[in-house]
């Protein structure tokens, strides 16, 4: 099966009997994003376009109205340029490379400059602070990291608790500080070419990390085959209609799975264009307008997003857009948004789809197969088997399927085992744990009905998933109780119309102090310095005693039952 495209299947029947995987021999993500369109193509964008390495992959817009287009051929020979100053700097095979840029070219630059020297990347977000960047990047043992500017004081501050950490590259600067370089200082002469590092589907490709509820944030390796089955899920969730001929936008992170492998590489590896767009936060107007000034045709909108995009007035009538699809994720999509979609547009679908960073993205809809039903994530994609598991049984190793209708754990088995994750980094328990037997366990509740399709129940755990992003109560708690005036913390999840849910804090203060609103906003202010700005508790609530288990543990759960009457 070629990888220039996924093939077209009529019916979702014969795309689950028929698929095949059929991961090539040699891969290399860079080569296969970049170089393997060819000097010409069969369905350019448009006549007069150009075609092949010469189609634009980048549209690149910034919220000052700058704005700048980058081709497949000058992402490659940039890339080339970067991967041999980051050579020049020691980065080789296997070594750790961090990225902590928004939506800018330099973001997948670096991405695709590590893989041809065989580095395994390291994304991470603006968004983080002190705490989060710090532990990723020891953790990892990155020696290079590449930031944007926004995060330059918060590197800083941990650069002497990173000790594997030899090279802080700083984009968008001409005046560094002397112990960070400049990007484009790093950058070797125009014309120099890389020969991108032999690598398989096996080579490792990147460290995602991810968020616990009983302990700090997990690194999960993956190898360059997380990409082929990111397309895949892609090519399916968007209609079967990523080609030359799109162009996809999303305002979700680069840095988070979905969005890096699921949307942007995903539409370079079918040849598309991206936009890209570093925006502070989300604004609807703007969306629209993005959505409307590059002719959009794809867009990966995570459901807090749509529901702040719904507030807006007749958007078909005051916008000129050219929209096909939206695909959501991260969250599960609810009716209301459903209803919207199709109401306030005329032929576009709505898709939702789910995946884990550890697992890909294996269940989805496809408006060529099958219609999206409010309340349902889809059915498995071609390329998975899927089962609902007895959560107890497969807590003891064991594998007992539940019928239709009985609520249990989502497992998965990949018909390729590469598609999924290689391990947790450093982490063999935790490895081990994640699957029984040939399944992959979730800690994702849910039901399949009758008609085939997956209907989201709740996580196992206490993870909390607000706006998509998946927060570990115990980091939060733990970075709470370093305000002074704090003795216990307990974090749980409480329902939010906009964001689905949002981080509730309940704070035993300490002796003698008082329960004030500054208090709130120091605490509130902590997190966000020290995490990142979506893991803050939006609400806190002072208790004079924390539910507790007979050996010292928060009970989460007694919280959220309180919570609830």
């Amino acid at each position: 099966m070629p990888w220039t495209v996924m093939p077209d299947f009529d019916s979702y029947e014969a795309a689950r009997e028929e698929f095949s995987w059929d991961l090539p021999e040699s891969f290399n993500p860079a080569v296969d994003f970049l170089r393997k369109h060819g000097e010409a193509s069969e369905t350019p964008r448009g006549e007069g376009d150009a075609t092949g390495r010469d189609r634009t992959a980048l549209e690149q817009v910034y919220p000052d109205g700058r704005r700048e287009s980058f081709t497949f051929r000058e992402l490659d020979e940039r890339s080339d340029r970067l991967a041999a100053g980051l050579s020049e700097l020691g980065v080789g095979p296997g070594d750790r490379v961090g990225v902590v840029v928004p939506q800018k070219p330099q973001n997948p630059l670096t991405h695709l400059a590590n893989w041809k020297l065989g580095a395994v990347s390291l994304p991470l977000t603006v968004l983080f602070g002190e705490d989060a960047l710090q532990y990723r990047l020891a953790d990892a043992g990155a020696n290079t990291v590449v930031i944007d500017p926004a995060v330059r004081e918060e590197i800083a501050a941990i650069r002497d608790d990173c000790p594997a950490l030899d090279d802080v590259v700083e984009i968008e600067t001409s005046d560094p500080a002397d112990d960070i370089r400049a990007f484009e200082d790093v950058l070797a002469a125009p014309g120099t070419e890389v020969a991108a590092h032999d690598a398989t589907p096996e080579t490792e490709t990147a460290i995602m990390y991810t968020s616990g509820s009983t302990g700090p944030p997990k690194g999960v390796l993956h190898s360059h085959a997380l990409w082929l089955g990111r397309a895949a899920a892609a090519y399916n969730y968007f209609d079967q209609g990523l080609g030359p001929d799109v162009t996809v936008w999303t305002p979700a992170d680069w840095a988070w799975g979905a969005a890096l492998g699921g949307t942007l590489f995903a539409t370079w590896h079918h040849g598309g264009t991206m936009v890209g767009y570093p925006a502070e936060g989300f604004d609807a107007e703007t969306a629209f307008e993005l959505l409307a000034d590059f002719d959009v045709t794809h867009s990966f909108m995570p459901p807090t997003a749509l529901r702040m995009l719904m507030e807006v007035d007749d958007p078909a009538g005051t916008y000129d857009l050219d929209v096909q699809a939206f695909a959501a994720a991260g969250e599960p999509l609810t009716p209301e948004i459903v209803t919207w979609v199709r109401e306030a547009f005329t032929d576009v679908s709505i898709n939702e789809f789910y995946g884990q960073t550890e697992l890909n993205l294996a269940v989805g809809n496809s408006g060529q197969w099958f219609d999206t039903r409010p309340g349902s994530m889809g059915k498995p994609l071609p390329g998975y088997d899927f089962a609902i598991l007895d959560p107890e049984a497969a807590s003891a190793g064991e594998v007992e399927r539940l019928g239709t209708g009985e609520t249990g754990e989502i497992a998965l088995r990949p018909h390729d085992r590469r598609v999924f994750f290689d391990e947790y980094w450093k982490m063999p328990e935790k490895t081990a744990a994640k699957q029984v037997g040939e399944w992959f366990l979730t800690g994702d509740l849910a039901e399949r009905g009758e008609d085939g399709y997956v209907r989201f129940k709740s996580r196992k755990d206490d993870v909390i998933i607000t706006a998509g992003y998946r927060v570990g109560p115990m980091e939060v708690e733990e970075t709470i109780l370093e305000h002074p005036d704090a003795v216990q913390a307990g974090v749980v999840g409480v329902p939010d119309e906009t964001r689905g849910e949002i981080i509730k804090a309940f704070v035993e203060p300490a002796a003698g102090v008082a329960e004030t609103d500054d208090l709130r906003a120091e605490i509130q202010e902590l997190v966000r310095d020290r995490l990142a700005e979506y893991e803050y508790p939006r609400e806190i609530e002072f208790v004079d005693e924390l539910p507790q288990t007979t050996t010292g543990k928060i009970r989460r759960l007694e919280l959220r039952e309180r919570e609830a009457e």
